[in-house]
């Protein structure tokens, strides 16, 4: 209260030594200030009189810096009298005024009358102002039993550069629970309404400061941001994508919160918060979705019929004061509905701002994502947006997707007015995505068909093919080899066998019997042998690994002669019936020799096996 007194004093010194403006005079001054959400609405209609000689054909309205600030919406229309039936609202033209020797502490506008008021002619308007973040939480903060009480200032006399011959005042709010507020002369109230006048030749820049404490427990929504993405597709649909980042703008929530007590008693342990909003949505709307970073939220209702439809939804959480929430709602339009041709091109017709029921939004970003191949693009808004164009890749799309970008700040539901983007598109470009998607389909199995038929293994002629064709022999002739010695190896083991049968058994013969099958089969397996090492000292393939062969072949060789020897020594021990510890010992120093050649032999198979 004490700034208030402060700005109010400075207004005062300010205004006090302004001169009036021309010769103009407000007869009659009727204000109204609804006060019965948290978005401000002053309606004002106002008669003015020209006393002067000079034709006037332009009216100023003042308004205090502050209150300035929080002005989003100000329209002017001729006033309609009561009983006159409804014709289309003619708006007049409002502008900023800088009027000279006016003090800093007021900005003006200027409305632009349809005709010049002559001496002692006389004309009625009607003026709407729309103020945002006008209301002040008193206290600022508040626990979660409390109601919420707010404070609304303004001034009892309606400020002018004008002389007022008569005016009154009306502040209307959402119940007729009133903490306080300013009494002054001919100040009457009746219910959820204060009255404050009429009051008789005021002169110009008079102010009579008034404050009004009381009660509301309506939903303070706003959004910090939101980002209305609306992408035109000429299969027949509009989509439209909305993302939220909203507040409770309302007293700030103190202390903990208990959801039972809620639950329990609503409106009592929670009347500051609001559990749902309502969004009043384009006729014929389908497919509606509402969700947030974790998914769908079911807590929605959606209820349509001919002229809207209505969705209700309820956040993951009831909104006390200060907290927020982000979510996302999406839903598809007839595009039969919204898209319409002039003059030769094409051009959107939709809302601008959110469907949503009393939300103030701080900065609002329409996105109008047209076909791709769209030009020559315009746009025409109802009032001043920042305006670009960006670009968007979507599925299928070659260039990308040009995207008009609208920005506006201080929203208020009055700014849902319809707005129009207009472009050329020709017909022949809504093929292409059709034919991208045949021809991709086409050359996919025309290239399946070609690669089922096509011979694509290397030439027989080439030097590549003929080097793979006798490095694939040289590597046949090779595992045969291996084959073979192997086999010579398993002969060797099958004489040792038959050396132990005759520790065991002393049968003499069938050990001589066993050696003559070996005899037969070693020398059948090294005429096998000697075509292949002819043909791999004869290949230029097997350069690298013929030394390796050759000396597996060799050492083969060793170790059979080596293990006939040992063979024939046993059998001649036993023939003149040494001892079994004599025959051991005569054939112990050839054992360790064999062993280790065996070994040898063994390690080239594994690295010739590598190769």
């Amino acid at each position: 209260m004490e700034s208030f007194g402060f700005c109010f004093l400075m207004l005062t010194i300010a205004i006090l030594a302004s001169p009036a403006l021309s010769d103009l005079v407000l007869s009659k001054v009727d204000r109204r200030i609804y006060l019965t959400s948290h978005i401000v609405r002053i309606s004002s209609t106002m008669k003015v009189e020209n006393a002067g000689s000079e034709k006037e054909s332009k009216v100023l309205l003042a308004f205090p810096e502050q209150q300035a600030k929080n002005m989003a919406y100000l329209i002017a229309t001729p006033h309609e009298g009561k009983g006159k039936g409804k014709n289309p609202v003619v708006v007049l033209p409002v502008e900023a005024a800088n009027p000279k020797d006016m003090p800093a502490a007021l900005t003006f506008y200027s409305v632009s009358l349809p005709k010049g008021l002559a001496e002692g002619d006389s004309f009625t308007f009607d003026v709407l102002a729309v103020f945002t973040h006008a209301l002040r939480p008193i206290p600022e903060q508040i626990t979660q039993a409390d109601i919420q009480l707010v404070l609304y200032q303004d001034s009892a006399h309606y400020l002018s550069p004008y002389a007022v011959k008569v005016q009154s005042l009306s502040v209307k709010l959402p119940d007729s629970r009133i903490e306080s507020y300013t009494k002054l002369e001919n100040t009457k109230i009746h219910g959820s309404e204060i009255k404050y006048g009429p009051y008789e030749n005021i002169p110009s820049f008079s102010y009579s400061p008034i404050a009004v404490h009381f009660e509301s427990n309506l939903p303070f929504a706003v959004a910090h941001e939101l980002v209305r993405e609306i992408e035109i597709s000429h299969w027949g649909n509009v989509q439209v994508t909305e993302h939220y980042k909203l507040i409770h703008g309302g007293a700030q929530s103190k202390g903990e919160f208990s959801r039972l007590d809620f639950q329990a008693r609503p409106n009592v342990r929670g009347a500051s918060a609001f559990r749902y909003l309502v969004a009043n949505l384009p006729p014929r709307a389908h497919s509606v979705y509402y969700r947030d970073e974790i998914g769908n939220i079911s807590t929605s209702h959606l209820r349509g019929d001919s002229k809207k439809t209505e969705l209700l939804i309820e956040p993951r959480y009831p909104m006390f004061g200060g907290w927020r929430t982000a979510f996302t709602i999406g839903y598809g339009l007839p595009l039969l509905d919204f898209l319409f041709e002039s003059d030769g091109k094409r051009f959107l017709n939709i809302t601008f701002s959110s469907p949503m029921v009393e939300l103030v939004i701080d900065a609002l970003i329409v996105k109008v994502v047209l076909p791709e191949g769209s030009t020559d693009i315009s746009v025409a808004a109802p009032f001043p947006v920042e305006q670009w164009q960006e670009t968007k890749i979507s599925h299928l799309d070659i260039d990308g997707r040009p995207v008009v970008v609208l920005k506006k700040t201080n929203v208020v539901p009055e700014h849902n007015q319809f707005f129009q983007v207009y472009y050329h598109f020709s017909q022949l470009s809504m093929l292409r995505e059709p034919l991208m998607l045949i021809s991709g389909v086409f050359f996919f199995f025309v290239s399946c068909i070609v690669y089922m038929h096509a011979d694509i293994s290397i030439s027989k002629s080439s030097a590549s093919y003929l080097a793979k064709q006798q490095w694939e022999e040289v590597q046949a002739v090779i595992q045969q080899v291996q084959n073979i010695i192997s086999r010579c190896l398993t002969t060797h083991d099958n004489l040792e066998a038959s050396l132990r049968d005759l520790s065991r058994t002393g049968n003499i013969q069938a050990c001589k019997a066993a050696r003559k099958a070996a005899d037969g089969l070693l020398k059948e397996l090294s005429k096998e042998l000697k075509p292949l090492l002819t043909f791999l000292q004869s290949s230029p393939s097997a350069a690298q690994v013929l030394p390796k062969v050759e000396e597996l072949v060799a050492k083969e060789r060793e170790l059979q002669e080596k293990v006939m020897v040992k063979h024939s020594t046993v059998v001649d021990g036993y023939e003149k019936k040494l001892g079994a510890r004599d025959i051991e010992n005569r054939v112990a120093l050839r054992q360790q020799k064999l062993t280790a050649l065996r070994q040898e032999v063994d390690d080239l198979l594994e690295f010739i096996d590598e190769i």
